[in-house]
């Protein structure tokens, strides 16, 4: 199993931290929509390392499909064929409130964004004509002056991130692979996430081995007792962060835990983070993420994913492992 870190850092920091964790052998890179753009820094790291490179995710509904084609062609072409495109949807306040842009049901819009980002980028690759007619963007214009051409390393792979069943089966339906978001337990994804992709699948009449999944997993990981209960409390708190969020909900309620989300809502409201943590129990934080030293951290993650997956995804939150303990995650998991 290969593994993706994130790349946690401004554009001007972006390239030598590429080098930091690419020397310890990782399969890849990704970047997450947070407090800088989310493409820059991959261009950035695209000229100076030769692992592959992601978005996870872009947040699609307040971007033009055709702006998204642009970078997912540029980053194709900056990182030699090694970048793949990977999009998310938000929730509602966030893309009204935070982006200013127009909400609208979010499985059909984003089933409609993958759908147009394809179709811009074969117009561009095999020369046909553009003409996209969707409900929420249309694309039927596109002058000789403003066509790229063909990209040698051709057309990246587009994945979409989900987590409820809608979304995950429009995934399989439409994009090339399957983001599974980080907050997640192995039942909730044997359970719920395999059999929407299943019926997507079924769809779009392909295979599974049409089909990428990318697990996503939050990691405690230490050697030490003081490291471990550093992660450990890190991971609590981004795992109550999480559970607070309506749209988790079907996690926790798979796990016989719904009645906790309420009550992290209630306190995310004012703000109450030690209380919201300590309702993160020892049994939800073993369950919801994986812990351990980096040997027991890749066995888990073989455990859950081994099956169903040929890389991971793996997030540090609020703490960073040593280098050589990350090189270790890598080979443990090779």
């Amino acid at each position: 199993m290969l593994l993706d870190l994130q790349l946690d850092a401004r554009p001007d920091h972006a390239a030598d931290r590429a080098r930091e964790l690419t020397g310890t052998g990782i399969a890849g890179l990704f970047t997450f929509e947070g407090p800088h753009d989310v493409f820059l820094p991959l261009a950035s790291a695209a000229g100076v390392v030769e692992t592959d490179l992601m978005t996870n995710v872009a947040i699609a509904m307040p971007r033009s499909p055709m702006h998204l084609a642009n970078a997912a062609y540029d980053l194709q072409l900056l990182s030699r064929g090694r970048f793949r495109l990977g999009l998310g949807s938000q929730i509602k306040p966030h893309i009204e409130k935070r982006y200013g842009a127009t909400w609208s049901p979010p499985a059909a819009r984003m089933r409609e964004i993958v759908l147009a980002v394809k179709a811009i980028l074969a117009s561009w690759q095999d020369g046909t004509r553009l003409d996209f007619r969707g409900e929420h963007t249309q694309h039927t214009l596109m002058p000789p002056t403003f066509v790229p051409g063909t990209n040698p390393f051709g057309i990246a792979p587009i994945l979409l991130g989900a987590l409820g069943p809608v979304m995950t089966r429009t995934a399989a339906e439409v994009a090339d692979g399957l983001l599974v978001m980080p907050f997640h337990s192995h039942r909730h994804f044997l359970e719920r996430t395999l059999p929407a992709v299943a019926e997507g699948l079924a769809r779009s009449e392909r295979s599974r081995d049409d089909f990428s999944i990318y697990p996503q997993a939050i990691l405690a990981m230490g050697r030490t007792t003081d490291e471990r209960t550093a992660a450990d409390a890190a991971a609590r708190g981004l795992l109550a962060f999480y559970g607070s969020t309506p749209a988790y909900l079907p996690v926790l309620e798979v796990e016989g835990w719904a009645d906790v989300q309420p009550e992290l809502n209630a306190l995310s409201k004012v703000g109450d983070i030690p209380a919201m943590m300590a309702l993160v129990t020892d049994e939800m934080l073993s369950t919801l993420a994986v812990r351990g030293t980096p040997e027991e951290c890749a066995a888990e993650l073989h455990r859950r994913f081994g099956d169903h997956a040929e890389r991971v995804c793996a997030y540090f939150p609020g703490y960073e492992p040593a280098l050589d303990q990350i090189a270790d995650l890598a080979r443990a998991l090779d």
